[in-house]
């Protein structure tokens, strides 16, 4: 081969010329495969490398380019290097003055070796040339597939990636698919395996193939790297572009003597934060975070989170109240016209009103309206605000068990906000609102700290002119916020909680006062709400005390507007479907709407009875009666109490029957009574929990009248605790129990005499059809309710043998199953036991209400 022709590059076509010899140095390649006809510059440093390219120039410049499967290792061995590589011709050298030389490479061809001939001083193979297959004219699939792979190139040019304009040149004028994807796979950042992959496959459409799909691959990375160049610059350009706008506004204005944006928002905070009427303290603290906020950097995160604080701390009515209406008769009708009856909760508003307009700085009250469900405890306390001309918040305490709800979060949190009361205040804008706090006795407690604790401090005027919320870290002033809680029992609630409050109670409506609401308040609401008039639809008091007797057993009107609605529902389909006429609803036509009666009409006993008495009870849903049998069996003296009873009201059985044993004689009650025989309390309606201390007369009235054979007077009902000395203590829900009474056609009651006064103010008209009788003992009890002992039948010798309530002999039988002629006691020592207050549910058997 002639020197002078090695410096230019070899076209196509020239390798038909150049013969490969069968041995050749072999130049081991670190990080790079060669393919053919690509033009190279290689850095050679290692001393067999070096050896080599001196044989190659001493011969005829040929050398074999293998490149290493692993390119951290130095001193490769044959076993390191791949089979396949590509024959190349060297068209310069350069000695470098470190030892080193470099060296212009072009690949000629691909070659396979057949074996290692010599590894020192240098590495020489004994080589096989690769030919590759002919192509005899291009088909539209080698066409289509140059076509991807040329504007493949194209593209990631424009994507960025760094391929001179020659190479485009070259490509765009190939039309040799084996050329082409060597000279794509040539300038693609290819792995060694993967470029190796590719130099070992002879075909050429084959390997194009191959070539195609990575560039595929690479123009997607290339895609990905733009974007993400594009975002990263255009975040470094918009930081830029803020930071000289931003320097060259602050020319501007300190040019024209303006401050800028930052400056004007701590300015407007001062500002505000002096019209706020803050307290000397806050307003110490809020002008400490401002001038905090001036230093930081406004985009930090910190100056998001202080401005944030600052806001709250500048917007809070520190010094802003409602003016508050101290007409005393205008807030009176008011009330009347929201609430019908609720006499009490109203007189107490008055008095508050009264003494307000005497003494300007007062503390609000705190009061609690305790009822059961649909009174209007929540309504009355919207109610309240309408009539003192305050802003109105309500916060629902059901199912909290955060402490953070009442005193918020400290500002270290993300997402921090001041606890549920603060933001009461600031929603309502006023520093003296109503604020209810509605079910309280619904508040939970876990790991997260107990609410209720967290509320002792806001319901203590003693305290809460200095409620510390934990996000605002400074005191705020709630003693002039009229604090309102509802409740359905105070039973659940804590008792330092509750004695913070002053407790109103809310008791269930009776008949007359359900028809009045329904006529002023629930059928014009109803009405309104199914698009009726008065005119289209006339609703009955009739149909009215026929729905609430016959359909709902409530202490509240929820259950009643519920029926109301559905009545007026039907006749709005009357009225859509054409009707013209107007509709009357009569207690007679309740019925068709409403279908057959829900709620059983209670009834008296058909006869007095032995063993039997009638008792009241208390419920969370208004009054009702019970009846309470015993029945004597023969036995061991075992007690047996049935009934779902809970533990309060077996202590009572326990109670009744110890003092009647004790009294056994003055009852005329053999002793042995009590050992020969069982006896058997029982409570109808089993499903339902029963407890609390208000049945003990009855109890103890039941077993009396079972083991002395007397009757009990069934038109008499009666409530009240009993010790062991037979004395009778007093109980509660007396009103409810009246009204129980009256539904049951009662005519008299018993009830403790240490409760006269509350009678008397039980409304007159509740009271007119009965009789009540006041007693202090259980003697007084019994003279009352049993019947009188008949004389003695003639015959007996003066004796007259006990009788059962239809006056025949009482029979001592096994098999009797005649709870009139079955007498009953308690048994001497029986410690069963059971939950406390008595428990009645009559609409909803899933709810639990305990006796008062």
């Amino acid at each position: 081969m002639n020197p002078d022709q090695v410096d230019q590059p070899f076209e196509e076509g020239d390798e038909e010329s150049i013969r490969i010899p069968d041995v050749l140095p072999v130049l081991p390649l670190r990080d790079i495969v060669i393919y053919p006809y690509i033009i190279v510059p290689l850095s050679v440093s290692r001393d067999k490398s070096i050896k080599a390219v001196d044989q190659a120039l001493t011969e005829n410049r040929l050398i074999l380019l293998l490149s290493q499967k692993q390119q951290e290792i130095e001193e490769p061995t044959p076993d390191d290097l791949y089979t396949f590589g590509t024959a190349a011709v060297i068209m310069r050298m350069l000695k470098l003055p470190d030892g080193r030389i470099r060296v212009l490479v072009q690949g000629l061809s691909r070659v396979k070796v057949k074996r290692f001939i010599q590894t020192d001083p240098w590495f020489q193979a004994e080589v096989e040339q690769v030919a590759e297959p002919m192509i005899e004219g291009l088909t539209l699939e080698m066409e289509a597939l140059m076509r991807n792979v040329k504007s493949s190139l194209e593209k990631a040019i424009s994507l960025g990636k760094a391929i001179s304009p020659e190479v485009m040149v070259i490509a765009s004028n190939l039309n040799d698919p084996g050329r082409l994807s060597d000279l794509a796979a040539s300038n693609l950042d290819l792995k060694i395996a993967e470029g190796q992959d590719i130099l070992e496959i002879v075909d050429p459409v084959e390997r194009l193939h191959s070539v195609n799909n990575l560039l595929g691959k690479e123009l997607k990375l290339l895609a990905m790297q733009q974007e993400i160049n594009t975002q990263a610059r255009g975040e470094i350009d918009r930081s830029q572009r803020e930071y000289f706008l931003r320097q060259q506004l602050k020319a501007i204005q300190a040019e024209l003597g303006e401050g800028n944006e930052a400056a004007e928002e701590i300015e407007s905070l001062r500002r505000k934060a002096a019209e706020a009427g803050m307290p000397d303290e806050t307003l110490e603290e809020v002008e400490k975070q401002i001038r905090k906020l001036e230093r930081m950097h406004p985009d930090s995160a910190e100056t998001a989170t202080l401005r944030n604080y600052l806001d709250w701390m500048v917007e809070l009515p520190w010094s802003n109240q409602t003016r508050d209406n101290l007409k005393l008769k205008k807030a009176q009708q008011i009330l009347d016209e929201d609430h019908y009856g609720l006499d009490k909760v109203k007189e107490r508003i008055i008095e508050y009103l009264a003494v307000r307009k005497l003494k300007k700085k007062m503390k609000g009250p705190i009061l609690c309206f305790v009822g059961p469900p649909g009174v209007g405890k929540t309504s009355l306390g919207r109610s309240i605000a309408r009539a003192l001309g305050r802003k109105f918040v309500r916060l629902s305490l059901g199912g909290v068990r955060d402490e953070a709800e009442i005193r918020g979060h400290r500002r270290t949190y993300v997402g921090a906000l001041p606890g549920r009361i603060i933001q009461g205040i600031h929603s309502a804008g006023s520093g003296n609102p109503v604020f209810m706090l509605d079910e309280v006795d619904k508040v939970g407690a876990d790991y997260r700290g107990d609410p209720s604790s967290a509320l002792l401090e806001v319901l203590d005027p003693e305290q809460n002119f200095a409620f510390r919320d934990h996000y605002l870290s400074v005191p705020y002033d709630l003693s002039n916020v009229m604090f309102i809680t509802t409740a359905n029992v105070l039973d659940t609630i804590q008792p330092a909680f509750l004695d913070r409050m002053e407790v109103i109670h809310l008791p269930g409506y009776m008949e007359e006062e359900k028809l009045e609401i329904a006529r002023r308040h629930l059928i014009p609401k109803q009405l309104k709400a199914h698009g009726l008039t008065p005119r289209r639809v006339n609703i009955t008091d009739g149909s009215i005390l026929e729905t609430v007797r016959g359909y709902t057993r409530e202490a509240g009107l929820r259950n009643l507007e519920r029926e109301l609605a559905a009545i007026l529902r039907k006749v709005a389909r009357q009225v859509a479907e054409g009707k013209k006429s107007s509709v009357r609803v009569t207690s007679g036509s309740v019925r068709k709407y409403l279908g057959h009666k829900r709620i059983l009409k209670e009834e008296l006993l058909e006869k007095d009875q032995v063993g039997v008495a009638t008792g009241l009870a208390w419920t969370a849903a208004g009054g009702d009666i019970m009846f309470i049998e015993t029945t004597l069996m023969p036995g061991k003296g075992q007690l047996i109490l049935t009934g779902q009873l809970g533990d309060v009201m077996k202590e009572s059985a326990q109670a009744a029957r110890s003092y009647i044993r004790s009294r056994a004689k003055d009852f005329k009650i053999p002793p042995k009574t009590f050992t020969e025989n069982d006896i058997h309390i029982h409570v109808p309606e089993g499903a339902i929990p029963k407890d609390g201390p208000s049945a003990g007369i009855t109890l103890a009235t039941s077993l009396v009248s079972a083991l002395s054979g007397r009757a009990v007077h069934r038109s008499l009902a009666m409530t009240g605790e009993i010790t062991l000395r037979g004395n009778v203590l007093p109980v509660g829900g007396i009103k409810e129990k009246v009204l129980a009474a009256r539904r049951a056609k009662i005519t008299d009651v018993v009830v403790p005499a240490a409760i006269r006064n509350e009678v008397k103010e039980i409304p007159r008209k509740l009271l007119k059809e009965l009789n009540f009788t006041f007693v202090n003992t259980m003697d007084e009890v019994l003279d009352k309710v049993l019947v009188p002992e008949k004389k003695p039948a003639r015959g007996h010798g003066g004796r007259r043998p006990r009788q059962n309530a239809n006056g025949r002999p009482f029979r001592r039988s096994p098999g009797n199953d005649d709870i009139a002629a079955t007498p009953a006691f308690l048994p001497a020592g029986s410690n069963d036991g059971g939950p406390a207050g008595l428990l009645r549910l009559d609409v909803n058997p899933h709810i639990a209400v305990f006796t008062v």
